[in-house]
């Protein structure tokens, strides 16, 4: 027997029925690579208890979700930093009115080689590390011989420009006023599983991921705001009560206020069930006491 489908495109998701009147919603969700675990478990567990609703999560990078958003093809985009004035200009040129919902807590994680016997470094130190100004080139001028480390040279691994996590770093650390150092030294990749990868298998290495990602294979380093300030551990509970440094909230947008379908998952994301995922994924939830749970 052949099935006719009829496709309805819909602000509040993408809406397919069947001839034998069967129904489902499709929101689409598009953007940060950061945040996309939690993303994915979200989608999962709010289809275990709406079947008849899926979520199509896809990554690519914060930047990519919002350039969906400002073209209005998708309905929610995930983003590690908020939208910048020239995109939001740009979104009102295309019709399209961004409305930011705060979802989650997230910290940037400092990480070396295991092998690495530096515990801790400087917001100061990083900028000297990582920008084109900087003289930190080699792990002696931190104070520490590195193992296995040829020549004891600095191999820095960063975020391609497509990444908020790569704009977030610019802004907390360099200040948002210069470039990163590019040479052949230095290596932006795509996604943070490549970042792990990269520093767990290189003791010259220094890198940056959203802190919910977590790997034996490397260290987090624990950070100052400036040599001779607290240093203050990489975890969740000082990236919630802002001691950690690199602490910062982790965004979706929509286009104009929520209905339908993209409504209800948004106020279950905020919701308790939603915010006992939060936790559970790694990151930081957007209440202190809003996951009862135990």
């Amino acid at each position: 027997m052949k099935h006719t489908w009829l496709v309805t495109l819909l602000t509040t998701g993408l809406t397919v029925y069947g001839s034998v009147g069967w129904a489902r919603t499709v929101i689409t969700n598009k953007g940060s690579d950061t945040l996309i675990h939690l993303a994915q478990a979200w989608a999962a567990g709010y289809h275990a208890i709406h079947p008849d609703v899926t979520i199509d999560v896809r990554g690519c990078g914060s930047n990519t979700g919002i350039t969906a958003l400002i073209n209005n093809s998708v309905d929610l985009a995930n983003s590690s930093r908020p939208m910048k004035a020239k995109e939001l200009v740009e979104a009102e040129r295309n019709g399209v009115k961004p409305v930011e919902h705060l979802v989650a807590h997230d910290a940037l994680a400092i990480l070396v080689h295991p092998g690495n016997p530096v515990t801790w470094v400087s917001l100061t130190s990083l900028s000297d590390i990582y920008g084109d100004k900087g003289f930190i080139d080699d792990w002696g001028k931190l104070g520490v011989l590195v193992p296995g480390c040829a020549g004891n040279k600095i191999q820095l691994i960063g975020r391609q420009v497509n990444s908020g996590t790569h704009d977030y770093f610019q802004e907390a650390v360099l200040g948002g006023k210069r470039d990163f150092k590019h040479n052949k030294e230095s290596r932006d990749v795509a996604d943070s599983a490549e970042v792990l990868d990269l520093v767990s298998k290189n003791p010259c290495a220094i890198g940056y991921v959203g802190m919910a990602y977590e790997s034996p294979g490397v260290k987090k380093l624990k950070i100052a705001r400036e040599s001779g300030a607290e240093v203050v551990e990489a975890n969740m509970e000082n990236a919630l009560n802002r001691r950690y440094p690199l602490s910062r909230p982790l965004y979706m947008y929509t286009n104009g206020q929520p209905r339908g379908e993209v409504k209800s998952y948004l106020e279950w994301i905020l919701s308790d069930a939603g915010q006992c995922i939060v936790r559970q994924s790694g990151y930081a939830m957007i209440r202190p006491d809003a996951c009862k749970q135990p």
